[in-house]
């Protein structure tokens, strides 16, 4: 019989097994993780104290619980140093407040001239929100008022007070930006309307003057001008006659009565006879008897001897006191006299006789008090 020599060839082998595949760990592994794992968590733990410790240095609110507004005020001189800064953060608000404050300031480079100017910092501010103003120099503009000043020193005075500069620096401005609009030393009070205004603290001397001037040129609008030249006065007449109705009485409804006075006068070509011109003629706003020797007093100020207006306002009069002369009600008084009863009005009279007898009563009513 024959053999399929092939047979053998034609028998299905088994297939081969294969071992599955084992990865093989690191020697160690296991114990590489939990010889770290405590300084991983040591230092998460780190970063996230540290984190929450920034935050809390840099946004933890202002808070003055001894002011009465709520708030209070950083000024920077434009002379400051770094350490002057510091002291001023730290007067302001508070010891650590202030050095958070000024940390961060430094952080930004801040620059003492930057930050010349002051800053209105409110209850809530964060210590990064209020050294972000003041490393970029957004201040808080301040208010500067100027009310009841009689001369221009004492204006000095007071808008040095309010800002950041000398009563010399800011009469200097005024020297330098007056006259070039047609201003004299004597009539630079009409140049101002006492008011309420709002300014930088570091604002330049002159730039205050400028402004102050531009408010003072709004007020005059077409309407105002039009009452003025139908009266026959410019604007500094105006401001004068208004500085003396101001100093004549401190009543503020017979303001109106007492301009149209004087614009009779001046109508008539009789010289005004305005006490308080010759108060500010001897330099005296605080007597309160005028005596034989203080009329004599020669000056073009003592409208008792000078005739007209004198030569600019005895004080800064009020836009008010001016739109007393400019809407004066008509009237044909020509002589007033202060009431013996003190009250701080006036006897009014049509003539001289009158006149006499009113003055008579408040003569001897000063005798009666005893006021020299």
């Amino acid at each position: 019989m024959e053999t399929d020599s092939n047979s053998n060839n034609n028998k299905v082998k088994p297939a081969s097994r294969r071992k599955p595949s084992v990865r093989k760990k690191k020697p160690g592994g296991d114990t590489w993780v939990k010889r770290h794992s405590l300084g991983i968590m040591i230092t998460v733990i780190a970063f996230i104290v540290s984190i929450g410790a920034l935050l809390a240095f840099a946004f933890i609110p202002y808070t003055d619980e001894h002011s009465s507004d709520g708030g209070d005020w950083i000024y920077i001189p434009a002379e400051a140093t770094k350490a002057s800064v510091r002291d001023s953060l730290k007067s302001s608000l508070g010891s650590s407040m202030g050095t958070r404050v000024y940390v961060l300031w430094r952080l930004m480079g801040g620059a003492p001239s930057r930050s010349n100017g002051a800053y209105r910092v409110e209850n809530g501010q964060t210590a990064l929100g209020i050294s972000r103003r003041i490393s970029t120099g957004r201040q808080t503009p301040v208010k500067v008022t100027f009310n009841s000043t009689r001369t221009m020193e004492a204006m000095a005075r007071r808008i040095a007070s309010q800002l950041q500069c000398t009563p010399g620096e800011f009469l200097e401005a005024c020297d330098r930006v007056l006259p070039d609009k047609g201003f004299t030393p004597a009539t630079y009070p009409a140049a101002f309307i006492p008011d309420s205004y709002e300014f930088y603290w570091s604002a330049s001397p002159v730039n205050v003057v400028k402004r102050l001037l531009d408010y003072r040129d709004r007020f005059w609008n077409e309407g105002r001008l039009a009452k003025a030249s139908a009266l026959g006065l410019s604007k500094v007449q105006v401001a004068t006659l208004a500085s003396i109705i101001e100093e004549e009485t401190a009543k503020r409804d017979e303001r109106p009565k007492v301009a149209r006075l004087y614009l009779n006068r001046l109508a008539r070509g009789m010289k005004l006879q305005a006490d308080p011109t010759v108060k500010f003629a001897v330099g005296d706003f605080s007597l309160r008897r005028i005596t034989g020797s203080h009329l004599k007093h020669v000056s073009p100020y003592n409208t008792y001897l000078s005739a007209g207006l004198p030569p600019g306002p005895i004080r800064i009069a009020t836009g008010a006191a001016m739109d007393d002369v400019l809407n004066a009600p008509r009237h044909d008084f020509l002589y007033m006299c202060a009431k013996e009863d003190f009250s701080g009005y006036h006897n009014f009279a049509r003539d001289y006789a009158t006149h006499q007898a009113n003055a008579r009563r408040y003569q001897q009513e000063l005798n009666r008090r005893n006021i020299r």
